[in-house]
C-alpha cells in the first residue's frame, strides 16, 4: 500500500484539488435549487471514484493490494450513479447518499491507514482525511430534515477541510518520491 500511496501522489492531489472545487462551489451556490446542488456533489463522486479507480489500476499494475480502492471506487461510484438514477431526488434521499458516501469512504480511508506498514511521512493525514469524511456522514444524519443551504454549508466546510489534508498529504509524497529517486539515482552512481 505504501507504493502505491508513493506512486500516486497525483492522484491524491487531483482527489484533494477537486474537494476543494467543491467546497467553492458550495460556498458560491450555498442558496442553489437541490437538484443544482445534487448534480455539484455528483461530480465530485464521480470524480472520487474514478480517480480510486485508477489507483486499482495503479495498485494492479504493481502488484499491490487494491481491495479497498475498489471499495472506494464502488462508494464513490454508487453515490454518484444513485443522484442519476434517482428521479425527483428528494433532499432526505441527498443526504443519505453524502451521508452514506461519507462514512463509506471515510471507513475505508482510516482502514487503509492502518493498513500503511512502515511509518509514512503524513500517515496521519489520510487518517485525519478518513475522521473527516465520517465526520461529513455523521453530520448529514444528524440533521436529516436540513435544507440544501445547511447542507451546503456542510459539505464545503467538509470538502475544504478534506481537499486541504489530501493536497498536503500528496505534495508529502510527492517529496518522498523525488527523495527516494535522488538517493536511488546516487547509489547508481
Amino acid at each position: 500500500m505504501d507504493v502505491i500511496l508513493e506512486m500516486s501522489w497525483w492522484l491524491l492531489l487531483m482527489r484533494g484539488a477537486a474537494a476543494l472545487v467543491l467546497g467553492i462551489l458550495t460556498v458560491i451556490l450555498h442558496n442553489v435549487p437541490l437538484h443544482e446542488l445534487a448534480l455539484v456533489f455528483f461530480g465530485y463522486a464521480m470524480i472520487d471514484g474514478v480517480a480510486n479507480l485508477a489507483g486499482v489500476i495503479t495498485a494492479a499494475q504493481k502488484r499491490e493490494p487494491w481491495g479497498l480502492l475498489l471499495f472506494a471506487a464502488a462508494v464513490g461510484l454508487a453515490a454518484a450513479l444513485l443522484i442519476v438514477v434517482w428521479p425527483g431526488l428528494p433532499m432526505t434521499g441527498l443526504i443519505y447518499i453524502i451521508s452514506g458516501w461519507g462514512l463509506g469512504t471515510g471507513t475505508l480511508g482510516l482502514i487503509s491507514a492502518a493498513r500503511l506498514g512502515r511509518p509514512l511521512r503524513g500517515k496521519w493525514l489520510l487518517a485525519l482525511s478518513g475522521m473527516a469524511s465520517i465526520a461529513l456522514g455523521t453530520v448529514m444524519v444528524a440533521v436529516p430534515l436540513a435544507g440544501p443551504s445547511a447542507v451546503a454549508f456542510w459539505l464545503g466546510a467538509y470538502a475544504f477541510i478534506f481537499g486541504a489534508l489530501l493536497v498536503v498529504l500528496a505534495l508529502r509524497l510527492r517529496a518522498l518520491v523525488e527523495t527516494h529517486g535522488k538517493l536511488q539515482s546516487k547509489r547508481a552512481a
